[in-house]
């Protein structure tokens, strides 16, 4: 009897992460973001935002830190050019994810690239970053639009929380729980940070986003970026000379 069929090792071929993967990685993520959620809906709510209003926010924006942002000026009485150039100085970032991210979705048809523009958020790119330089089979289209949805569904759940607690709860803004947001940010970066340019970039981004916290419109956001990229790209062409 020929046994030589059978010695030979099968050899399997891992499938490539889709949409549930990127719903699974993104879970960590979610933990985080809920306090964030409540605290958005919790403030829409005590300043004064119809609920109907707080929500078409989060559907529509789907940006934390810009819709935090809008609320508060909305809040002060600021004048709607000013809210509008304050929230896009703080979505500029994403222009620096999409920068990373094009090289690896140019094969993609551009309808849903552009759909996949309007759902990137700072965990997603993180999620989809990481996957992309694990080397793991992936595909790109279908693993984000299971992050993004993962994130949109948990956004769109946790303001609606927001908004019952906020009207029921007096003070809950003051409880804090933005520091989850703060861990899950730390979290998101210090996994990618692999060489001494990411290193460099995220600490002296760091430290000017502390110096200019005091700047106004959150420009101190845009020093910061603006900062690490500088000295990033410094100290990696220094160490390609030394190479």
């Amino acid at each position: 009897m020929d046994h030589t069929a059978s010695s030979v090792p099968v050899q399997r071929t891992e499938p490539a992460a889709g949409v549930w993967h990127g719903a699974r990685d993104t879970l960590p993520m979610l933990v985080g973001a809920a306090p964030f959620g409540v605290i958005f809906g919790t403030l829409a709510s005590t300043a004064g935002l119809p609920t109907w209003a707080t929500m078409m926010m989060s559907l529509v924006v789907f940006g934390g830190s810009s819709q935090f942002v809008a609320v508060t000026l909305l809040a002060s009485g600021a004048s709607i050019p000013v809210i509008i150039a304050t929230t896009f100085i703080v979505n500029l970032r994403h222009a620096l994810y999409s920068a990373t991210l094009m090289p690896h979705v140019q094969g993609i048809p551009k309808p849903l690239r552009a759909c996949m523009a309007w759902f990137l958020t700072d965990e997603t790119f993180a999620i989809v970053y990481h996957k992309i330089d694990s080397g793991e089979p992936v595909r790109i289209a279908s693993y984000y639009m299971g992050s993004a949805a993962a994130m949109y569904s948990n956004w769109q759940f946790w303001t609606a929380v927001g908004i019952v607690i906020g009207q029921s709860v007096p003070g809950i803004a003051g409880w804090g729980l933005e520091f989850a947001m703060v861990a899950t940010f730390v979290g998101i970066v210090v996994p990618l940070l692999k060489s001494r340019s990411q290193v460099a970039a995220a600490l002296s981004a760091g430290a000017v986003a502390m110096l200019a916290n005091g700047l106004p419109y959150k420009l101190g956001l845009m020093a910061a970026a603006f900062a690490g990229i500088a000295v990033g790209m410094a100290v990696a062409t220094t160490e390609g000379k030394q190479s």
